[in-house]
């Protein structure tokens, strides 16, 4: 029957952990409906939305609350991770996007996801990590997603200076 809204809010153990807000955040774009996520933890833990909106997610900030309104395409953008929360919140909703997603500043997941481009390809995933070079010479962490559902490819050796490429569908 698909993904379903919710209203969520953060709190300590036992309740909802802060630490999985943006990924939920991520999940209720793909959620027919309204679902409202209330931040009673950290100020200012709502960065990854603003990145969320590049991909096509209609989100509303007020204070400590996100209104998510779910159900909208996604399509791939440039996007960047602003932590470690955030950037994995966008690779699940650059999986699940149409077109390709590139994510800067992906050493930020390499701090809490060992290995992730081998994990989300084993579940049919295309994801891997290629040479983000610019001509400058300068270093880009990126993450390409093609969307449109999970497909299949393996991935490049990790690097915390490289891109992370995954293409779910292998359509674009």
């Amino acid at each position: 029957a698909g993904l379903r809204p919710v209203d969520v809010v953060t709190a300590p153990y036992p309740g909802f952990p802060t630490d999985l807000q943006a990924q939920l955040m991520a999940l209720l774009c793909f959620a027919d409906g309204e679902s409202r996520i209330r931040e009673t933890i950290f100020e200012n833990r709502f960065m990854h939305a603003q990145e969320l909106a590049r991909l096509g997610a209609d989100i509303v900030i007020d204070g400590g609350s996100a209104l998510v309104h779910g159900g909208r395409a996604l399509s791939g953008a440039d996007v960047m991770a602003t932590d470690l929360r955030a950037s994995v919140s966008l690779v699940i909703a650059a999986l699940g996007a149409t077109g390709t997603t590139r994510l800067q500043r992906v050493y930020h997941l390499d701090r809490g996801y060992e290995d992730l481009e081998r994990k989300l390809s084993t579940l049919g995933a295309a994801i891997a990590r290629v040479d983000g070079r610019t001509p400058e010479g300068k270093q880009m962490a990126r993450a390409m997603a093609a969307g449109g559902g999970l497909a299949r490819a393996a991935a490049s050796p990790s690097s915390q200076k490289a891109t992370r490429s995954a293409s779910p569908g292998g359509r674009e």
